[in-house]
């Protein structure tokens, strides 16, 4: 039956977006070129929307039982609502995470937060209250961490759709059919609408596709992993590693810059890449394939003892770094350990670091 909706899903998702982009239109919901943005032409946005109905429709169809999955929905719908209006209407930023701050509320109050962690040598850390603002924190940040990443054509869809597979082979190794229910049905809903959004896209997933993906995601990966040891914990961190670790760097970067966080910019991973020279499509593939890194390594340190996890999480630090840094050294732009140095030590000239 699974496989079966999990199909429907993805056939729904693919018939029902070109619908979709006839009502954006109607309703204006487009987006439009500027200074920071990629795209060269209007393109219609509420691209999301499908990825929701198709996903809440595989969830009628198969009805899987779990006390949590009431105030997951309503969270998502929550979500999906402050999504569509932003994506008619060009909200402000703070009303834009207050929606996602009353998504993230809805889910915590109906029970969902992490309670406890298993820590190494069996010990066991109850997080009693403390457990509530870290929820909050997770699911907040993850939010606008995919929203933050879709700035290229196919890019957040892509991505999203690499951690779901992640998310639900670990699930289903940990026997956890709940898990992988959400996030096959996620998927199928997701990579229908990919087909319409890849390079050249014809509809964009806007906010409503970008928060309701960011928000379905750092609940399933806290409801599969909230109970897990201390260093399995940062499972769904380096699953999620390319959108955390860009939203990272960027609000490191408007710190030290002196911007407002909100603020946009054109100093993300995928601005980086096309400034390198890499074409729109190779920049996706780049970013899809450091992705599956990410993926992969979270699935080996699943299988890991106590001392391979610790290497390997030292091992994807240095390698996040080392994308960075090369990055910010060809494009001339982003280069935070360069810019560190120079701060402490008062030298100017970068060159003698190259």
């Amino acid at each position: 039956m699974i496989i079966v909706t999990i199909f429907i899903c993805f056939l729904f998702s693919l018939l029902i977006t070109p619908k979709i982009k006839t009502l954006a239109i109607k309703v204006g919901a487009m987006d439009s070129p500027n200074k920071r943005k990629v795209h060269k032409k209007v393109i219609p946005l509420l691209g999301g929307l499908a990825i929701y109905i198709s996903f809440v429709l595989g969830i009628l169809i198969i009805r899987p039982f779990n006390e949590d999955l009431g105030v997951i929905l309503a969270g998502a719908t929550i979500i999906m609502i402050t999504g569509v209006i932003d994506d008619i209407f060009e909200i402000k930023a703070r009303w834009k995470l207050l929606g996602q701050m009353i998504a993230a509320a809805t889910v915590i109050f109906g029970g969902v937060y992490v309670e406890f962690i298993n820590l190494p040598f069996d010990g066991t850390l109850e997080l009693g209250v403390f457990g509530i603002p870290l929820t909050f924190l997770w699911i907040v940040g993850v939010t606008n961490a995919i929203n933050l990443i879709d700035g290229l054509d196919g890019l957040a869809a892509g991505v999203s759709s690499i951690v779901l597979v992640t998310i639900a082979t670990i699930a289903m190794l940990d026997g956890n059919i709940f898990i992988v229910t959400l996030a096959s049905l996620l998927l199928a809903s997701t990579l229908g609408f990919l087909v319409h959004n890849f390079y050249p896209a014809k509809i964009f997933m806007g906010d409503t596709g970008a928060l309701f993906l960011g928000y379905m995601i750092a609940v399933i990966s806290l409801l599969g992993f909230k109970s897990v040891t201390l260093f399995s914990l940062i499972i769904p961190v380096i699953i999620l590693g390319v959108p955390i670790s860009d939203t990272l760097f960027a609000i490191i970067r408007r710190i030290v810059n002196k911007q407002p966080l909100a603020s946009p910019d054109k100093s993300h991973l995928h601005h980086c890449l096309l400034r390198l020279g890499y074409s729109h499509r190779t920049t996706v593939l780049i970013i899809y394939g450091i992705s599956t890194f990410f993926a992969l390594s979270a699935m080996i340190l699943t299988q890991s003892t106590l001392w391979g996890a610790l290497l390997i999480t030292a091992l994807l630090i240095l390698v996040v770094e080392f994308i960075v840094e090369m990055v910010g050294l060809v494009s001339g732009e982003y280069r935070p350990m360069l810019n560190f140095i120079d701060r402490i030590s008062n030298l100017k000239n970068y060159d003698n670091y190259r």
